[in-house]
């Protein structure tokens, strides 16, 4: 497993962190679709979408800490509008150096999700693991956990006016410049000259950060994450049908919605409402009525739930974001934050009564 989870860091490194994540949402997508069929093939989920080639904490989390070590190396340049740490998008190749990066954070991500898993943390393991890796990487790397905090730390409205480090630069179309060269971006934090021409803050997502726009992703994605989990029986399909449409911000089309930490826990809390005390984590349930609990538990209570779970998810994302991302010069995930936060919310349910099962989420 420990050569695996390597060879997995380092194949994220390789392709990029985000085109690694894409392919997590496809294998998903297979293995789920493949499991309603056949319950052996959950094992293309579990081995090989969630497992050491392709599990997000290590082929995620590798590619994220391979990109700020090559930044800080001078491999990088790229057109990216923020600082090039940050650009999840970018396929570092053949370097063994930054393979062999990638490659010890997936052991990293490993260790971090294996450490959740047997101690019954009562939220998304791997969630964590990318999380706990993108800020171990920013400490290792001696890139500031935070970043540089100019005014408060909520605030992105200096990005809404353009403002750059540099207060004599402007811009004018809600911060979308091109005019530094791939040079000066590549450059690492500690340049004044790269540090100068930064946005002030820079939102995760250009589109995706205005409360309400969050809040309205929130429950578009909240109800159709609780009606794909619940009528397809799988906690993971509609996860995987969200990391699988990132492909397109892959291929540079602009405003994509990133939606899988909406669509995720929605999807399990939606299936925590309305299964049996007695369900447990395992391949899909076929949607039936002997699947559901009697009475008032029905689709509509799914739909309300995953909507309102959506929701808190999709908030606390950017409220995440606007703490450790912005501010920061390497990408810290929001979205895994987010999971973590929700699922940690359906498992205080299930302890409160609220919820008759966590599904698949661990429960000490």
């Amino acid at each position: 497993m420990l050569l695996a989870s390597f060879a997995g860091g380092a194949f994220g490194a390789s392709i990029g962190a985000l085109p690694a994540f894409v392919f997590t949402g496809l294998l998903v997508i297979a293995g789920e679709v493949a499991a309603i069929v056949h319950p052996d093939a959950a094992v293309i989920t579990d081995e090989v979408a969630f497992g050491p080639p392709f599990s997000p904490a290590i082929s995620f989390g590798g590619g994220a800490a391979a990109v700020a070590y090559a930044v800080r190396r001078g491999y990088v340049e790229t057109s990216f509008d923020y600082h090039a740490a940050k650009d999840v998008t970018y396929a570092l190749g053949t370097k063994p150096d930054v393979l062999a990066v990638g490659g010890a954070f997936g052991v990293l991500g490993f260790w971090l999700t294996e450490l959740s898993v047997t101690a019954g943390m009562p939220y998304d393991p791997i969630a964590m693991g990318v999380v706990v890796s993108a800020l171990f990487h920013r400490l290792v790397l001696g890139y500031s956990v935070i970043g540089t905090v100019r005014g408060r730390v909520l605030d992105m409205g200096p990005y809404d006016r353009g403002e750059r480090r540099d207060s004599s630069r402007r811009t004018t179309d809600g911060g979308l410049s091109r005019v530094e060269s791939a040079a000066d971006r590549s450059r690492s934090d500690s340049s004044p000259a790269a540090d100068s021409s930064r946005f002030v803050v820079e939102p995760w997502l250009p589109h995706q950060y205005r409360w309400g726009h969050v809040g309205a992703i929130g429950v578009v994605g909240g109800l159709l994450g609780a009606y794909i989990g619940v009528v397809s029986g799988s906690a993971f399909l509609a996860f995987g049908i969200s990391a699988a449409t990132l492909v397109f911000a892959c291929c540079g089309v602009e405003r994509i919605p990133v939606t899988h930490h909406i669509t995720f826990p929605a999807s399990t809390a939606a299936l925590a409402a309305v299964l049996g005390p007695n369900a447990v984590a395992g391949p899909p349930v076929p949607y039936n009525e002997t699947a559901l609990l009697a009475g008032s538990h029905s689709l509509e209570v799914a739909l309300v739930v995953g909507l309102a779970v959506g929701v808190a998810c999709a908030l606390f994302g950017e409220l995440f974001q606007r703490v450790f991302y912005a501010h920061g010069d390497t990408h810290v995930d929001p979205p895994a934050a987010a999971i973590v936060f929700g699922t940690l919310m359906i498992a205080v349910g299930y302890a409160l009564g609220v919820f008759p099962t966590t599904v698949w989420i661990p429960f000490f």
